[in-house]
């Protein structure tokens, strides 16, 4: 919790007003008994109408304080506490937008989404009690003195409760603070099978595995339900057990201080003062309790913000280099390339990879499933940077180019078509939010999308469903293309991106980019060689290291591997006209 403090620091203010508005109504509830004495002792003993009149109104009066004092507590903290939420939600997405790849393979969307809400949840709440319940430790220590300058005899029975009260406290803290870190994790799986269910419902239904999804739903939930019912008995056995303290000191109180008003020692009213003391110090030891439960599961939640708070993020190169003289032309180059997912770097997915591609160029990288194309791609950008080698463009490494010059200037379209809830306009223009109306329909022109986008019931302005689920894969991908070509990038990669179309629409596309796209650089993955034999290279892959590169004519003559892929891909009747083309 105190690693997060810095999030609490711009709302000092309400921070600092929320306790001191609880010292006053403290101030105001501990001055209660002691005006209560008085009126028992010299007003109700003594039969003095007077008195009782004007000190049971003094009474009024300073209830009446102690309710603003802790209504603007409550105001003060739901503000400091509130505002702290909302600047640590904000800061947790933004570090999630800055980590690498690594990272986020590592924590999966279900524990962020967990650790974005209800972790943060609970610290903002923990933070809001803090400065409520600061009314706890105020009033055991002025119950406690008061207490004592009312009789030191009877305030040693709290010299017993009290220490009980804390050792059942310091356990329940300990037994219980591990078991609060492992609720939130089986949280994590819960969330985790709720994202992926949704996320892939279509699945689920198509293959009738409803049933399926069900009991694993039920598992994490079970899982879930029971950790939080361990925990949760852990947390049930300090109310009963500070009651029981409570009752015991209480009913020795009224039999030791029943004896001395009886031999005169203690004034009735000052009995009644003392038990409201002890009642007073008791019930705070209780909240105390109850909150110190709280903070349990608080601070492990706050551990699990702060893990992703300190994560190393992407390294950025800014100001290293003469910006104005990066990512020029677009040339591409990859030296005795080598990568791997694993943190040990052992279990390489890509081997010593080299080759060049002149700016106005195209190529084609082919190859099996897992020959790692898209791993090779995903280097150009630094979403992971390589293992060993350098990837260079325009002769700089790209690990010092800086990340938003490096990225603005590639254009990139994923094998998955990801686009967002919103307008179709707002899709396109994602990468360039300030483009004409003209700029984005041509850019939809060349990707084959601007004639199903003027079908849709609003044209441009219609709204689109969550991951664009009123589209079919085609037209996500097609918009998808659209999005990279608004950028008129130096190097644009298509990542498998026209898998979903057929062949007819991906030819046209194919030509609109030579048209469109002759300055930049180009880089095809594809898994059809009808994608790529007009390509000026094509390399092949295969367990992660080029078998063979060179033109589609070249490879039919040289590459066993290319070889093998064509003929599964085309009939003999096929190949005149692929040759043809």
């Amino acid at each position: 919790m105190w690693k997060l403090r810095a999030y609490l620091q711009p709302y000092w203010k309400p921070a600092l007003l929320a306790p001191i508005l609880m010292l006053i109504e403290v101030a105001m509830d501990l001055l209660q008994p002691k005006l209560m004495a008085h009126i028992v002792n010299e007003g109700i003993v003594k039969g003095n109408l007077t008195l009782i009149q004007t000190t049971g109104l003094l009474m009024l009066g300073v209830a009446l304080i102690g309710l603003i004092g802790g209504a603007g507590c409550t105001i003060f903290s739901t503000i400091a506490s509130q505002n702290f939420g909302a600047d640590l939600r904000s800061a947790l997405f933004q570090k999630v937008q800055r980590l690498p790849f690594r990272e986020l393979n590592r924590l999966n969307t279900g524990s962020l989404i967990t650790r974005l809400t209800n972790d943060v949840m609970q610290v903002q709440t923990m933070v809001q009690m803090s400065l409520r319940t600061i009314r706890a430790p105020l009033l055991v220590v002025g119950s406690l003195v008061l207490a004592i300058l009312i009789s030191l005899k009877l305030t040693l029975i709290l010299a017993v409760a009290v220490p009980v009260l804390f050792i059942v406290l310091f356990f329940v803290m300990r037994f219980s603070f591990p078991l609060f870190t492992r609720v939130q994790s089986r949280l994590d799986r819960v969330n985790t099978v709720l994202q992926e269910n949704l996320s892939g419902i279509r699945v689920v239904k198509s293959f009738v595995r409803a049933d399926y999804e069900r009991k694993r739903f039920a598992r994490a939930n079970e899982d879930y339900t029971e950790m939080a019912i361990k925990a949760g008995r852990i947390i049930a056995l300090n109310m009963p057990l500070m009651m029981l303290i409570m009752n015991a000191s209480i009913v020795a109180v009224l039999w030791y201080g029943g004896v001395q008003t009886r031999n005169g020692s203690l004034p009735v009213g000052d009995l009644i003062a003392f038990i409201n003391y002890v009642t007073q110090l008791l019930f705070s030891m209780l909240m105390l309790g109850n909150m110190l439960a709280f903070i349990s599961r608080a601070q492990a939640s706050a551990g699990r913000i702060h893990e992703v708070l300190v994560m190393e993020t992407e390294s950025d190169n800014t100001g290293k280099r003469d910006e104005s003289n990066l990512f020029q032309s677009g040339q591409l180059t990859f030296e005795n390339v080598s990568f791997a997912y694993d943190r040990e770097q052992t279990d390489l997915v890509l081997q010593n990879i080299s080759f060049r591609v002149e700016p106005g160029q195209t190529i084609a990288i082919l190859g099996a499933t897992g020959a790692g194309k898209s791993s090779l791609v995903q280097l150009i950008p630094r979403f992971y940077d390589a293992t060993s080698g350098r990837v260079l463009i325009d002769g700089v490494d790209v690990r010092e180019i800086p990340l938003d010059i490096l990225r603005k200037r590639i254009g990139i379209v994923l094998q998955q078509s990801i686009l967002f809830s919103g307008k179709v306009r707002d899709n396109i223009c994602f990468g360039k939010p300030d483009a004409s109306q003209e700029e984005v329909e041509a850019a939809a022109i060349a990707a084959e999308a601007h004639s199903f986008i003027m079908q849709l019931p609003d044209g441009y302005d219609t709204d689109l469903g969550q991951r664009g689920v009123n589209l079919s894969g085609g037209q996500k991908q097609r918009i998808a293309i659209a999005r990279a070509l608004l950028l008129r990038p130096k190097l644009l990669i298509l990542d498998d991106s026209m898998s979903a179309l057929d062949l007819g629409t991906e030819s046209r596309i194919q030509q609109a980019l030579k048209h469109l796209m002759k300055q930049s650089t180009n880089l095809i993955i594809a898994q059809r060689i009808s994608s790529v034999v007009e390509a000026d290279k094509i390399i092949v892959l295969d367990q992660g290291r080029i078998t063979a590169e060179g033109t589609h004519h070249e490879l039919l003559q040289s590459s066993s591997v290319y070889q093998e892929i064509y003929r599964s891909q085309w009939r003999e009747e096929d190949e005149a006209y692929v040759r043809s083309r």
